[in-house]
C-alpha cells in the first residue's frame, strides 16, 4: 500500500476522531457556559444546538469510512469522551433530576411518593438544603430560574422542584430507579448521582447497540448515532431524564422478542412502560409473528406487579398527577398537538391523533419484519411522535435505538426538530421545523424504496392477505435485498 493509499485511509480515522472531540468540547462548554435555559436567553441555546448536531453529523459521516476493525473502538471511546463532557456542570434545561432526587429520599424514609406534596409539611423534616434552600432577603428571585418559591406553608424556603403543590408523576419502574440511584449516595448529593447513572446507562445502550448490530451483521459505526447523540449526552445525562431507563428497556424488549425471547422481552417492556409509559407504542410491530405475543400478557403483567407495592401503600394516589399533567399539557382539548390542530382544532385533533396513531400500529404492525422489527418501530413511534408533537426532547430517547438499528438515519431530522423545540417555545418555529423534518424523511424515503418494495407493502396491508398470517410466521414485507436497514 502507498503512502498516498495510507494517508487516504487514515484521514477518514482522524476526522471522526477530531469530530467527537470537538463535539465533546462544543457540549461541555455549554452545559458551564450557558446556564440555565430560560425566559429571554434561548437564541444561544438554539445555536448551540444546531452547532453541536452540525459537529456531530459531520463527525458521523467520517466514521462511515473508518476501518471496521476500528470502528467500535471510536465509537466507544467518543461515548465515553461525549459523556464525560456532558457530566461537567449541573442540567441546564430541566429540573425533573430534582424532583427525582426528592421522591428517592422520600422512599429511602419509608414514606410512598404518591402520599404528600413536596411542599407538604409531612415531610419537612427530610428536605435537604441543596433542594430547599432559605430564600434570600425574603425572596427566591436571585436564586430563579433553577429555584422557585415553594408555596403555602413554607415562606421561609424555595425549591429546586418543579410542580411542588402536586404529588409525583413518575410510574413505579420509575420510583424503583429513583430509589436505587439514592440509596447509594447521602441526601445531601445533589445532581451528578443521576448524571452518572444515566451515563451509565447510555455507555450501556451503546454497548448493546454495537452487540445487536453485529449480530444482525450491519457496520457497527451506526452506533455513533446515540452514542455520540447531542440528544442523549443532554437528556439523558446532563439533564438526566428517566427516560433514557425506558428507551434502554424498551429496545431491550424489542431486541429480545425479535430474537426468540418473548418472555424475557415481555418482562423488560413491562419494565420500560411502568418507567414511562409512552415506551407502550413499541409492541404494535412485534406482533406479526404469533409467539411474539407471550410478550405482550407478560408486559402488562410485569407492568401490573411493579404498581402492587405502591398500590397497597397508598391506593389510588399512585395515579399521582398524571390526569392533571395530560390537562396542563393540552392532551385532553387538543391544543397540544402542533401539526394536528392546523387541520382540525379542539377535541376534535385529540381523536384525529388518536386515529392517527392506531393507524400507524396497524401499518407498523403489518410491515414488520418478525425478525427485525426496526424500521417498523422507527414508522411507529416517529409517526406517533409527528401526531403528538411532544414538546420535550427528551421523549426523542426512544426513537434513536431503533434509527440505529434500522438505518432509517433519515427520522433523526424529527428528534432536532423535537430538540429545538425544548429550548424555543414557539409553536409556530415547531411546526416549520417538524415539516422539514417530515419533507427529509419523505423524501429519502422515496428515493430509497423501489417499486417492487412499494407492490410488496400493497399486498402487505391488504386485508385480503391478512387471513394467510393466521399460522404464525409469514414472510417479511420488506426485503433484505432492497436495502433498507444498511
Amino acid at each position: 500500500m502507498s503512502h498516498r493509499q495510507r494517508a487516504a485511509r487514515l484521514l477518514p480515522t482522524v476526522l471522526a476522531v477530531v469530530g467527537v472531540l470537538v463535539l465533546a468540547g462544543v457540549i461541555a462548554y455549554g452545559v458551564t457556559h450557558l446556564g440555565f435555559l430560560r425566559a429571554g436567553h434561548r437564541a444561544p441555546f438554539v445555536g448551540w444546538t444546531l452547532i453541536a448536531w452540525t459537529v456531530f453529523a459531520g463527525a458521523a459521516l467520517a466514521l462511515r469510512s473508518v476501518p471496521r476493525a476500528w470502528a467500535t473502538r471510536i465509537v466507544l471511546g467518543g461515548a465515553v469522551v461525549v459523556g464525560v463532557a456532558a457530566l461537567v456542570g449541573p442540567p441546564n434545561t430541566s429540573t425533573d433530576s430534582a424532583r427525582y432526587a426528592w421522591d428517592g429520599i422520600v422512599q429511602h424514609a419509608g414514606i410512598s411518593p404518591y402520599a404528600h406534596t413536596p411542599q407538604s409539611g409531612a415531610l419537612a423534616g427530610l428536605r435537604p438544603d441543596w433542594l430547599f434552600p432559605d430564600k434570600v432577603d425574603g425572596t427566591c428571585k436571585p436564586l430563579e430560574p433553577r429555584m422557585r418559591g415553594l408555596g403555602d406553608g413554607a415562606d421561609g424556603h424555595c425549591v429546586a422542584i418543579n410542580r411542588p403543590d402536586v404529588v409525583t408523576i413518575y410510574p413505579p419502574m420509575a420510583q424503583l430507579w429513583f430509589a436505587g440511584v439514592r440509596a447509594f449516595v447521602p441526601a445531601t448529593a445533589q445532581y451528578l448521582p443521576f448524571q452518572v447513572a444515566g451515563l451509565l446507562v447510555s455507555l450501556g445502550v451503546s454497548v448493546g447497540l454495537v452487540a445487536v448490530l453485529r449480530r444482525i451483521g450491519r457496520p457497527t459505526w451506526w452506533a455513533a448515532l446515540w452514542a455520540w447523540s447531542p440528544l442523549v449526552a443532554s437528556e439523558a445525562v446532563t439533564n438526566s431524564h428517566v427516560d433514557v431507563v425506558g428507551a434502554a428497556l424498551a429496545t431491550a424488549g424489542v431486541v429480545l422478542v425479535a430474537f426468540g425471547r418473548p418472555i424475557w422481552g415481555g418482562i423488560a417492556l413491562g419494565a420500560a412502560t411502568a418507567t414511562k409509559l409512552i415506551p407502550a407504542i413499541v409492541y404494535p410491530p412485534l406482533l406479526s409473528r404469533r409467539r411474539h405475543w407471550w410478550a405482550v400478557p407478560v408486559g402488562i403483567a410485569v407492568f401490573g406487579l411493579l404498581y402492587v407495592p405502591y398500590v397497597l401503600t397508598t391506593g389510588v394516589k399512585v395515579l399521582g398527577y398524571l390526569p392533571g399533567y395530560l390537562s396542563e399539557e393540552g392532551y385532553e382539548d387538543g391544543s397540544r398537538f402542533a401539526l394536528v390542530s392546523l387541520l382540525v382544532p379542539g377535541d376534535g385533533a385529540t381523536v384525529l391523533v388518536g386515529l392517527a396513531v392506531l393507524l400507524a400500529a396497524v401499518v407498523s404492525w403489518r410491515l414488520a419484519d418478525p425478525a427485525r422489527p426496526w424500521s417498523a418501530e422507527v414508522l411507529m413511534i416517529g409517526v406517533t411522535f409527528l401526531a403528538v408533537t411532544p414538546r420535550y426532547p427528551w421523549y426523542a430517547l426512544l426513537l434513536i435505538p431503533f434509527v440505529v438499528l434500522s438505518g432509517r438515519w433519515e427520522w433523526l431530522s424529527l428528534g432536532l426538530a423535537i430538540a429545538l423545540r425544548g429550548v424555543w417555545p414557539s409553536v409556530d418555529a415547531f411546526r416549520w421545523w417538524l415539516g422539514a423534518a417530515v419533507l427529509v424523511i419523505l423524501v429519502v424515503t422515496l428515493l430509497r424504496t423501489d417499486r417492487d418494495t412499494w407492490r410488496r407493502w400493497g399486498r402487505r396491508l391488504d386485508p385480503r392477505s391478512w387471513r394467510d398470517d393466521v399460522g404464525g410466521h409469514r414472510p417479511s414485507a420488506v426485503p433484505r435485498s432492497t436495502g433498507v436497514g444498511r
